[in-house]
């Protein structure tokens, strides 16, 4: 089944703008009696936090109540920090650099381990292409500014190729599922589940994951107003985080049968998707941020973002 988001950047982007200009209008959540945990989430691990209630359950005894919105990939959902429509939320490794050098006022909350199986680099199953070297020249879609966007770059540099070496096709999952399967690209780099839906829905060939390649650490993040304010709340939320990611290692077809029902995708899916995950979750650290620092040295050096960064700007509060 193809994953679709529920909302377009577009559509989510005009409807925080329309909220905002609602004349002499104060929202439930912004009034000072009752706070709100705003959450923006990807296909995954918030998913099933979402679907259990439970992040709702400890933060209710703080008067604390929790909204949700789904997104498709990580660069819309710090689009959405950026304009102060969302609190928290889940993304990979490459959207925050972009969010930084954009200005966003984000600042990381927790980490996983790495899970470098979960990022790919995907080819129809007839496809000619049998290595990674034969992607000069060639098409290859996936989300800029994703962490797949980083993923690419230093696939292409260790398989002796450059960047500039092969045409780059800017499309969201669901856009790039669409022109991947009619024949419209000759690669695809994708992470998960979109990536299980499409080896076993479409038959695609794992051409190479990240595997020695980079980390693919996800990240949680916040905003550092945010941070500042309800550090009792971020610090319940990671703990819900943690919770689940223990439990999902300790019951993987449990965890496979609910991600199915959640999300709407075969079960061979949710099962590959969850076989290959990294667990654990992490407080980001000095090294971690400078894992991060490498990769905005990296886009600052290909021309991705206008600005070196120091991404010790966007460390916890909490940082030692």
């Amino acid at each position: 089944m193809t994953l679709q988001p529920k909302f377009s950047r577009r559509q989510w982007l005009a409807a925080a703008a329309g909220t905002a200009a609602l004349s002499g209008a104060v929202p439930v959540w912004a009034q000072k009696s009752e706070r709100v945990l705003r959450v923006g989430h990807q296909k995954g691990w918030l998913s099933l936090l979402k679907g259990r209630g439970t992040l709702e359950k400890r933060l209710a005894p703080l008067g604390v109540k929790v909204a949700w919105t789904e997104f498709n990939a990580g660069p819309v959902q710090l689009e959405a920090l950026n304009v102060g429509s969302i609190d928290f939320g889940d993304v990979g490794e490459a959207p925050p650099i972009f969010a930084q050098a954009a200005g966003a006022p984000l600042i990381y909350a927790a980490s996983t381990v790495p899970r470098p199986r979960l990022e790919a680099v995907i080819v129809p199953k007839g496809s000619p292409i049998q290595s990674v070297a034969d992607l000069k020249g060639k098409r290859i879609a996936f989300n800029k500014g994703s962490n797949v966007h980083y993923f690419l770059v230093k696939l292409l540099q260790k398989h002796g190729l450059q960047y500039r070496d092969v045409q780059p096709v800017f499309l969201a999952p669901p856009d790039a599922r669409a022109a991947f399967e009619r024949g419209a690209v000759d690669a695809w780099a994708i992470w998960d589940p979109f990536l299980a839906a499409a080896q076993k829905t479409l038959q695609a060939r794992l051409l190479a994951d990240a595997t020695g390649v980079v980390n693919n650490r996800a990240f949680y993040f916040t905003s550092r107003d945010f941070a500042a304010r309800n550090a009792d709340v971020l610090r319940i939320a990671v703990q819900e985080v943690a919770a689940i990611d223990t439990w999902v290692e300790k019951n993987q077809p449990a965890a496979a049968a609910e991600l199915s029902s959640l999300l709407g995708l075969d079960r061979s899916v949710t099962e590959l998707f969850v076989s290959r995950v990294g667990y654990g979750t992490l407080p980001v650290s000095r090294e971690i941020l400078a894992e991060q620092q490498a990769i905005a040295d990296t886009f600052f050096d290909l021309k991705l973002i206008p600005r070196k960064l120091d991404l010790l700007q966007a460390a916890p509060l909490d940082l030692g």
